[in-house]
């Protein structure tokens, strides 16, 4: 099989990069698809109290294990399946269970922080980044938090104020201008999905 088409996804969080992506896959075809996903792999830190995990900077790219991802993303390349990790969000620790990504034709990479990694960048063909309003990504960031991982609303808040809004500033939003293709409104901004599904399906035809 020929190295395989690796499409980075990366915008701010709840800026709607899943959207895009799950638009992406179902665009050309799942079967054809893998994806790996940037914050399955923060660090294991089950080594740390509970009180110590809650403060760790969540957003800063010291707290992914991008190493690994980026050994991952070789071995994706070269036609061999990797495990990847889960990452449990309720209690800041990376658990036992790994889930099995095989090679495929396209390798979807998504996270905050894809674009603003070197080596990440460097093994993308297609560079991606999903740009949403900031008090659209603060009212989805926490209604997702909320509901998926258990935390209070003061708790998201107090987070979004005190890392999330300065790593963003910091990495995120200067990463855009690595970016081969900027998608505001993320994916219900059905024109640039589709422009983009397009595009792949020509390049992969050529293959």
């Amino acid at each position: 099989m020929s190295a395989p088409l690796v499409i980075g996804v990366a915008g701010g969080s709840g800026s709607g990069k899943s959207t895009v992506v799950r638009e992406i896959v179902r665009g050309v075809s799942p079967e054809a698809v893998s994806q790996v996903h940037h914050d399955a792999y923060y660090r294991d830190f089950d080594h740390l109290s509970a009180d110590e995990r809650a403060g760790i900077n969540f957003d800063h790219p010291d707290a992914l294990e991008t190493e690994l991802m980026v050994r991952h993303l070789d071995a994706l390349r070269a036609g061999v399946p990797i495990e990847m990790p889960v990452y449990d969000f309720r209690s800041h620790t990376r658990r036992h269970e790994t889930i099995p990504v095989l090679p495929t034709r396209i390798v979807l990479v998504d996270g905050i922080l894809v674009l603003a990694e070197p080596e990440l960048r460097d093994r993308m063909d297609i560079r991606v980044f999903v740009d949403t309003d900031p008090d659209i990504r603060l009212i989805r960031r926490l209604r997702r938090d909320v509901a998926e991982r258990g935390r209070s609303v003061e708790s998201v808040l107090a987070q979004y104020e005190t890392t999330v809004r300065p790593m963003h500033r910091d990495f995120v939003e200067p990463s855009k201008r690595w970016a081969d293709i900027i998608i505001p409104e993320g994916g219900h901004n059905k024109v640039a999905v589709d422009m983009l599904s397009t595009k792949m399906a020509s390049i992969l035809a050529m293959t």
